[in-house]
């Protein structure tokens, strides 16, 4: 296959592309300012370009050719440390909606392009049809359970809106929740999937690799199983 990946340089997106790269799919790679990435690049069936998700006209420009672009877009993906992450993540919280938006605009002239938006937890339901990004003390008591400040709700509120905006729409896009507590670990390839619910583990905890999260997301471009639906995963 062939997939476009923006914010391939973040967590979740460079462990995208390893992985897709690892089943010999083709990668296209795009980030805010690819030139330093593409420079150190070794690696073989992947291209680097510079691209600004919020420029619908630019998205649409590089959808030809592509099955499927995932969007890993995150204002924090350049940030120098977890401050400067929060920092930037909070500093629009209307910016996921707009990239939301720009996203299905460009689809609108490829429309048989496949659309997979990495989001948030926050949209995940805590009681049927209360999502935890409404439920003010619950947010704050993962969010302290997790390590982030709880100024880091204004994110999280964020991203629950982009989800709304792709629900009003009949384009072809995926919405992924990663589980609560995400964070780099190890590939197992074992995990569980969910729709709207967090996946809990044994000791009620929502948590699972980035790698892991990788590995669903793959799993999705190859196989659609979620099509104008989230779904989410974790141990």
């Amino acid at each position: 296959m062939h997939i476009g990946v923006i914010g391939a340089t973040g967590t979740l997106g460079s462990r995208v592309v390893a992985e897709a790269l690892e089943r010999g799919h083709h990668i296209r790679a795009f980030g805010r300012d690819a030139t330093g990435a593409a420079a150190g690049e070794t690696r073989e069936n992947i291209t680097w370009a510079s691209l600004d998700v919020l420029d619908p006209e630019a998205v649409a420009a590089v959808l030809p050719g592509l099955d499927v672009l995932v969007s890993a877009f995150q204002p924090g993906n350049a940030s120098r440390d977890l401050e400067d992450t929060v920092r930037r993540s909070i500093a629009d919280a209307g910016v996921y909606a707009t990239a939301a938006r720009s996203l299905l605009q460009a689809l609108e002239s490829h429309p048989r392009t496949r659309l997979i938006v990495i989001g948030g937890a926050g949209s995940l339901e805590v009681a049927p049809g209360v999502v935890l990004a409404d439920t003010e003390d619950r947010l704050h008591e993962t969010l302290d359970g997790v390590g982030l400040p709880r100024a880091y709700a204004a994110a999280v509120r964020g991203h629950r809106d982009a989800l709304n905006v792709l629900r009003t729409s009949n384009r072809r896009w995926t919405y992924f929740s990663p589980a609560e507590d995400i964070a780099p670990g190890t590939r197992t390839g074992r995990f569980r999937i969910g729709e709207d619910q967090p996946v809990r583990d044994a000791e009620g905890r929502s948590r699972v690799s980035a790698e892991d999260a990788a590995v669903a997301l793959v799993d999705e471009a190859e196989l659609p199983r979620f099509v104008q639906r989230r779904f989410t995963i974790g141990y």
